[in-house]
C-alpha cells in the first residue's frame, strides 16, 4: 500500500496475506472430511439498505459497464435512484466491508449515476405481471406512496395515488432544499411511475377514507400521509419575534414563498431538519445563523456530514444550550450537561442571545385526525398508526408506512416500507400471505481472504465551492462514467463468486472445473482431498467448507 493508503487504513487490517498451512489443515487424510461448497451470502451493504437493494449485483453489472442492466436491477427494488442517490444517508456504506481496509465503496454515488443516466437516456419500467383486475387506492405521493404504487403497478394492480399537494413527491420536493435534491431529477423519477400506469390526483386531499375507498371501487388502500406537521415546545415570550416552523420555512421556500428572515437567526434543535433550516436561512440571506441544541455533539440525531456541511456553509452551532425564555429580539438560554444516564441536564447558568427570527426544528408528526373515526385503527402516543408485520391496520383491507408508522424518519426506510407493503397487499389481494424468505448469512469483513490488496481510493464527487453557495444550486456534483465505473470496481462481491479464478489456480488437485464465462465453477468430488486451498483463497467468502457427511449428490454452483 502507499503511505496515503496506510495512513487511512490505519490499524483496519495490519496484515493482508491468508495464513495456508497444509500440514494443520483439518479437511485431508486418508479419508477426506469435508469438501467445498460454492454459496451466495448476504453482504452487509444489503443488509443494511432499508430499501432491500440488491447492490453487489448491480454494482457488478456498473463495474462491467453494463448500466441497463444494472439499473434494472436496482429499480427492482427502489424505482427512484436518482432520488436515493442524493438524499439517502447511505446507510449501505456504513456497513460496507471495504470500510474495514480503506474506505467504503460510494454507494450513494454510483446509484445517482444510474438514476441520472435512465433520466438522460429515457429509460422506462415494465410492469412484471399481466393485469389483475384489482384496484388500489394509495393516500400519499411521497416516497412511500411511490414506492408502493409502484411496485403494485409491476404486479399488474391498477394504482390511483391521492395527494394534498399540488407537486408529488411529498417531503422529498417540499422538505428537501433544492441544493441537495433538484427539482428536474425529482420530477423525472416521478414521472416514470406515472408512465408505468399509476394515475396520480394531485390537490386532493382526502378527508373520509371510507367513501373514497367505496366510490372509487378500490380494493385494497395504502396509507403514506407522511409526517409533515412540525412539532413544536411552549416558551414563554413577553413579545416574541418572527417564530417560523422549520417544516413551513422548507416549504415555503421550496414554493417559492420564502418569509424574510432579517439578518440573524437562531435556529432551535438538532436533528437534519436543524441543519438543512440553517443552511437555507444563510441562503435566504441571514448573516449570522446559529444552532441551538440542548445536547452535545456526540448525541445529535444529525448525521456527522450534515453539520459538517452546515458548519463549512458558516453556520454555527452552540452546543448543549437550551432556549428558555424568549423577551422581543433577545433570548434567554440555559447551559446544559450530559450526565452519566445521556440525557441533558440543566446547569442553572444563563445568557442571552439576540435573533430577529426563531425557527423551531424540533422534529416532525403525523396530522391523522382525519383517520380517528375509521374502525379499527390504533393510534401510538404521537399520533402515528399502528400496523402489524404485514402492514396492514386494524382495519381490513387498509394499509399502512412511511413516517406515519412507527419507525425512524427517513426517505429510504419510507421506501422501503412501501415496497414491503406492496408485497402484502399483493399476496392479500390475491387471499394468500406473503413470506418473506429468509436471507443467507452475512458476510463479515473478517471472513474475507485479501491476499492482493491494492490502493484504490474513493472518488469523491466534486461540491460547489462553499463561497459559491448562495442560491440553491445543487452542492453536489455527480460522478463521470469512467468515476462511476472505477468507483463500482471497488466492490469486494462479499459473498458472490465473481469468478476471479483464485479457487481454480489454488487447487492442486485440479478439482475445480471451470463451466465457462458467467457460469462458474464445480467442484470434482472424485479428485477433492478437502485440503480447503480454494477456501483459503477465495477473496470473497463464496467458499465454504462443509462437513462430508452432509454431502448428497453432486456439489456444484452455476
Amino acid at each position: 500500500m502507499t503511505q496515503n493508503a496506510e495512513k487511512k487504513a490505519g490499524t483496519k487490517r495490519a496484515d493482508f496475506t491468508p495464513l495456508v498451512d497444509q500440514t494443520k489443515t483439518t479437511g485431508t487424510g486418508p479419508i477426506r472430511s469435508q469438501i467445498p461448497q460454492y454459496v451466495t451470502l448476504t453482504p452487509p451493504c444489503a443488509a443494511a439498505c432499508p430499501a432491500g437493494e440488491n447492490i453487489r449485483e448491480w454494482l457488478a453489472e456498473a463495474t462491467a459497464g453494463n448500466y441497463r442492466a444494472a439499473w434494472e436491477i436496482l429499480t427492482a427494488q427502489n424505482p427512484m435512484p436518482a432520488v436515493h442517490g442524493r438524499v439517502c444517508y447511505h446507510p449501505c456504506e456504513g456497513g460496507c466491508n471495504r470500510g474495514e481496509v480503506d474506505e467504503a465503496v460510494s454507494i450513494h454515488a454510483v446509484e445517482r449515476f444510474l438514476g441520472d443516466m435512465a433520466n438522460e437516456q429515457g429509460w422506462q419500467f415494465k410492469p412484471v405481471n399481466p393485469p389483475s383486475g384489482k384496484k388500489v387506492l394509495v393516500v400519499g405521493a411521497g416516497p412511500s406512496g411511490l414506492s408502493c404504487a409502484y411496485h403494485l403497478a409491476r404486479l399488474g394492480h391498477e394504482v390511483e395515488i391521492r395527494e394534498a399537494g399540488p407537486v408529488a413527491g411529498g417531503m422529498m420536493h417540499f422538505g428537501i432544499p433544492a441544493y441537495r435534491m433538484p427539482r428536474e431529477e425529482l420530477a423525472q423519477d416521478v414521472a416514470r411511475i406515472e408512465a408505468l400506469g399509476v394515475r396520480i390526483t394531485l390537490n386532493h386531499k382526502v378527508t373520509d377514507l371510507m367513501v373514497e375507498k367505496q366510490a372509487g371501487g378500490f380494493d385494497a388502500v395504502y396509507l403514506a400521509i407522511g409526517a409533515g406537521a412540525g412539532k413544536h415546545v411552549d416558551i414563554p415570550a413577553k413579545e416574541a419575534p418572527k417564530i417560523l416552523d422549520a417544516v413551513n420555512l422548507l416549504s415555503d421556500t421550496s414554493k417559492g414563498e420564502a418569509p424574510l428572515l432579517g439578518r440573524r437567526v437562531v435556529v432551535y434543535g438538532g436533528g437534519n431538519t436543524a441543519m438543512d433550516a440553517a443552511r437555507t436561512a444563510k441562503r435566504l440571506g441571514a448573516t449570522e445563523t446559529l444552532i441551538v441544541y440542548r445536547r452535545d455533539r456526540q448525541h445529535m440525531p444529525a448525521h456527522e456530514f450534515e453539520a459538517d456541511e452546515a458548519m463549512a456553509e458558516g453556520v454555527k452551532i452552540k452546543w448543549l444550550t437550551t432556549i428558555k425564555e424568549i423577551d422581543g429580539d433577545e433570548l434567554k438560554v440555559e447551559r446544559m450537561e450530559i450526565g452519566e444516564d445521556g440525557r441533558a441536564h440543566p446547569t442553572g447558568e444563563f445568557e442571552t442571545l439576540t435573533a430577529d427570527a426563531v425557527v423551531l426544528a424540533l422534529g416532525q408528526e403525523t396530522d391523522s385526525s382525519f383517520l380517528k373515526s375509521m374502525p379499527g385503527l390504533e393510534f401510538s402516543w404521537n399520533g402515528t398508526v399502528e400496523v402489524g408485520e404485514n402492514r396492514m391496520t386494524g382495519c381490513e383491507g387498509v394499509f399502512a408506512g412511511g413516517d406515519m408508522v412507527p419507525d425512524q424518519q427517513s426517505v429510504t426506510i419510507a421506501t422501503g416500507h412501501g415496497k414491503l407493503a406492496a408485497r402484502h397487499i399483493d399476496a392479500w389481494l390475491a387471499g394468500t400471505v406473503y413470506v418473506a424468505s429468509a436471507p443467507p448469512a452475512l458476510v463479515t469483513a473478517d471472513m474475507l481472504h485479501l491476499p492482493v490488496y491494492s490502493d484504490v481510493d474513493p472518488k469523491e464527487q466534486a461540491a460547489l465551492a462553499t463561497s459559491k453557495r448562495h442560491s440553491f444550486d445543487e452542492v453536489l456534483s455527480g460522478l463521470s462514467e469512467k468515476e462511476a465505473r472505477y468507483e463500482a470496481s471497488r466492490c469486494y462481491s462479499c459473498g458472490s463468486c465473481y469468478e476471479c479464478d483464485n479457487c481454480y489456480a489454488a487447487c492442486p488437485e485440479d478439482a475445480i472445473v471451470k463451466l465457462g464465462k458467467g457460469k462458474g465453477y464445480e467442484i470434482d468430488p472424485e479428485k477433492c482431498t478437502g485440503c480447503q486451498s480454494c477456501f483459503d483463497q477465495c477473496p470473497c467468502h463464496a467458499l465454504e467448507m462443509i462437513s462430508e457427511t452432509t454431502i448428497q449428490g453432486e456439489v456444484s454452483h452455476a
